[in-house]
């Protein structure tokens, strides 16, 4: 969820092992390294951080940067980076306080967008409390910001109370679509690009999250969750009072960018979640521990039509991979990944170009 970092939490409280692979030893082993036999699908792999906590990746509309967040360095918690797609010319461009989350640049490559909770606390808000299991903090005092590429003119566009975050941007720059709890619940909404016509497009009890709009800007895909036994419900509520959620079972839904037509694509009972669409529509990638054998946190990247058929399995590494998503022109995938850390906690940004 986002602050989608609660997922890389997950691997390391299920006792992950640290990324198996050690420090290569020349440029070709290096290369090597980085890619596993299985991944048929992936060629060129090319690591863009090297060290810290880095997660959700996503590129611009003309596929040249990319956009991120990092806990690195002095950092108590996530701040927003931008980069270019080679990983040159690493740059914070958000504020260095509260926490962030959900970063996006504008489609014209005029301003980014992204979640902070600077306005309600300047220091990091405090990690969720694992003593009755692993649940994930929906934290209040998330905001939805936009800001010119530097990370200057800062605006606000988002001013109700509770959650609101998870923005991603429509093709054409007219519509962000994010979760709230505006309502008493976690749904997912759409407003215009200045924060005007807000329109709530999800209605089920339960957790309705991580959107994000086909590239034709006619669809949406998210991941859900919906409680349904009473002690399920009940179980739901509770933590929601304290903001927070237990996001273990979690599967992906596409609908109609005005809310119509939903539909569930995966019954995988398992945490799937970072759901993206191919850039032609057809398909989408995400991330699950389905059948993980490593615990709870063996994240990999999976495919699968969106008629819910043909799921097929793109990673194969023994760790976290997630936060998926294709250049524009649907050579290149980028994604998180724990391969070729060095240190227990260190999540890097992978690219690769893809092969059909």
């Amino acid at each position: 969820m986002k602050t989608l970092r609660s997922l890389l939490s997950l691997a390391l409280l299920a006792g992950l092992p640290a990324a198996r692979m050690a420090c290569a030893q020349s440029t070709t082993d290096s290369a090597t390294a980085l890619v596993m036999p299985e991944e048929k699908h992936l060629r060129n792999v090319r690591q863009l951080t090297f060290g810290g906590s880095n997660a959700e990746a996503y590129f611009s509309a003309d596929g040249k940067r990319l956009i991120f967040q990092s806990t690195r360095d002095n950092l108590q918690c996530d701040q927003i980076f931008i980069m270019n797609a080679d990983g040159t010319d690493q740059k914070m461009v958000s504020t260095g306080k509260g926490r962030t989350t959900c970063s996006y640049i504008f489609p014209h490559n005029d301003k980014i967008l992204y979640s902070s909770t600077h306005l309600a606390d300047a220091a990091c808000p405090p990690r969720p409390d694992y003593s009755k299991g692993y649940v994930w903090a929906v934290y209040p005092g998330f905001d939805i910001f936009t800001a010119k590429l530097d990370g200057s003119d800062l605006k606000q566009l988002t001013t109700t109370p509770g959650y609101d975050a998870e923005a991603t941007i429509s093709e054409d720059g007219k519509k962000i679509v994010f979760t709230s709890m505006r309502n008493g619940d976690l749904d997912i909404y759409s407003m215009d690009a200045n924060g005007k016509h807000v329109k709530q497009l999800t209605h089920e009890l339960g957790y309705d999250g991580g959107p994000f709009f086909s590239k034709d800007r006619k669809w949406i895909v998210y991941r859900a969750y919906h409680p349904k036994t009473e002690q399920e419900i009940a179980e739901y509520k509770e933590l929601l009072q304290k903001n927070l959620i237990r996001p273990t079972t979690l599967e992906i839904w596409v609908m109609k960018a005005d809310g119509s037509g939903k539909r569930q694509l995966t019954k995988l009972n398992a945490a799937s979640f970072a759901p993206s669409f191919f850039p032609d529509g057809k398909r989408i990638i995400f991330s699950t521990n389905v059948g993980s054998t490593g615990g709870m946190g063996n994240f990999e990247l999976y495919a699968i039509n969106v008629d819910g058929t043909g799921l097929e399995r793109i990673t194969y590494y023994d760790g976290f991979d997630g936060f998926p998503m294709f250049s524009p022109d649907a050579k290149q995938l980028v994604w998180i990944s724990h391969r070729n850390g060095k240190a227990p906690r260190e999540t890097n940004v992978f690219i690769a170009d893809w092969v059909e």
